[in-house]
């Protein structure tokens, strides 16, 4: 970024609810179906066909609501956006307005420097509108309609971000939380959070200056992407003395630009009215409590559990907390309290992740051999086997699902921790090496580590690292 220019950037996130059925009507929903298969007469804007509030879209916006700090209202009201396209069968989308759900929240983020508090200024219901398909026909377009009256989320930023950076931070962490929740599924491949771009670029300390709005983005990468185009271009126009128009901008994936869709469309455009057929939403202080004590622990507050907690470094905690199921799956690993969690963590972390994602697995594909995998790292902490013989036995236990007991026992993999044993093997390893033993004598720790390697070899691996260590340092004084 030019430094003779400052970016201001906000977001409005649409987040799709996780729900078996739609926001106003008992259709489906669910992604993937085949064309306009989830469609009732509701969401095809028959006439006199009225819509049904889904109480459950109202409860997970209430989780949202807390989880996101955000002040929940008692009142809100459903009102109709006017505008007519092709995929929109009633010609208005139903949402909130004047009377939003959610108003004045926030979410901190970590940038390179410090937490910063992102300010959000609502967040509101709305339906989806269908897809328009213009790649199927030369002369035709096609409209599936099975995304019409999907619950969203919409949730909206003040214009906080300066840098893509941050913009990325605050979507990684809006998604997680979302996902924590149960509020979203998060798959962005699919449409369940997208995010609309309000960006402008402005010299410091003066007044805002004109904004455009890229729309529909789902990926972190296009995202990132297009602020930095969209940023370069604004300066470019303003340093070449032109003037930024306010446009809707689409970002085109295969060029790496962004392109004018529509002049910016303002609130009066829409015509806004609350909705005749949908009485206003109330609700009881009661029910805002009942789902407040269904949220659970959030991302943040498990990050510091288990750096407090557990002693875990921060970025190891914040892979683990990453996605629920991986802090699920840890949690489960030492919920006997006989492994130490440093151990645990840096397994899942390291040879079981590296396992998972080599196969193209998801971790609940393993979840079944959760129990087999404590007992490895039972006796890992028992010193019954060694780090080396372990990883080989938890591949045996991933691919072929077998029991790691009996495998010891089988192939005669126990560590060997017999000092007599190791004494033999230690001062064997030593005959021979004056030339070595005189440079650790010298000061050579290094020298230290070949004779390690050493006696490992020599009892195939399964000698007891540091009872061989000790020794070695006591023979070698």
């Amino acid at each position: 970024m030019n430094n003779d220019w400052e970016l201001v950037i906000g977001l409005e996130v649409h987040a799709q609810l996780k729900t078996e059925s739609k926001l106003f009507s008992s259709s489906p929903n669910q992604f993937g179906s085949d064309p306009n298969s989830n469609v009732n007469f509701i969401d095809a804007g028959m006439p006199g066909m009225l819509p049904v509030m889904n109480s459950g879209c109202i409860e997970k916006a209430i989780k949202t609501g807390f989880a996101l700090n955000f002040q929940i209202n008692s009142y809100s009201v459903f009102e109709r956006k006017n505008y007519f396209y092709a995929d929109l069968p009633q010609g208005y989308q139903i949402s909130q307005f004047e009377y939003p759900i959610l108003t004045e929240g926030f979410v901190e983020i970590e940038t390179e420097n410090e937490v910063k508090k992102i300010r959000l200024e609502r967040a509101h219901l709305e339906q989806d509108a269908g897809k328009s398909i213009h790649d199927i026909d030369p002369k035709y377009s096609f409209i599936d309609l099975n995304r019409v009256g999907t619950p969203l989320l919409e949730i909206v930023s003040y214009p906080d971000f300066n840098s893509a950076d941050e913009v990325i931070s605050y979507l990684t962490s809006l998604r997680q939380i979302l996902m924590y929740i149960d509020v979203c599924d998060g798959n962005m491949q699919e449409g369940s959070l997208r995010a609309d771009v309000n960006l402008s670029v402005k010299k410091p300390n003066a007044e805002l200056g004109t904004r455009c709005e890229i729309k529909n983005m789902n990926s972190f990468k296009f995202i990132r992407q297009a602020i930095e185009y969209e940023s370069k271009r604004q300066i470019q126009v303003l340093e070449s003395g032109g003037k930024i128009d306010q446009n809707t901008l689409l970002f085109d994936t295969s060029t790496g630009e962004t392109r004018a869709m529509r002049s910016k469309e303002f609130a009066h455009d829409y015509r806004y009215f609350p909705d005749p057929d949908l009485l206003p939403v109330h609700i009881a202080e009661d029910q805002i409590e009942k789902v407040k004590s269904t949220i659970g622990e959030l991302p943040q507050q498990k990050l510091l559990r288990y750096v407090n907690e557990f002693k875990l470094e921060k970025d190891i905690a914040k892979i683990i907390i990453s996605e629920k199921a991986y802090a699920e799956f840890f949690e489960n690993l030492i919920s006997a309290k006989l492994i130490h969690p440093k151990l645990a963590a840096s397994w899942l972390v390291g040879d079981i992740f590296s396992f998972i994602k080599e196969k193209d697995l998801q971790i609940v594909d393993i979840a079944d051999k959760s129990s087999k995998i404590i007992q490895l790292l039972e006796m890992i902490e028992k010193g019954t086997i060694s780090n080396k013989v372990a990883k080989d036995i938890l591949i045996e236990i991933l691919q072929k699902n077998k029991e790691p007991v009996l495998l010891v026992k089988e192939l005669g993999l126990e560590q060997v921790s017999d000092n007599e044993e190791l004494e033999r093997i230690v001062e064997e390893a030593l005959i021979g090496e004056e030339d070595n033993i005189k440079k650790f004598q010298s000061g050579s720790d290094r020298v230290l580590g070949y004779f390690v390697g050493k006696c490992l070899k020599a009892t195939k691996g399964k000698g007891n690292p540091k009872v061989i260590n000790d020794l070695l340092i006591k023979k070698l004084k």
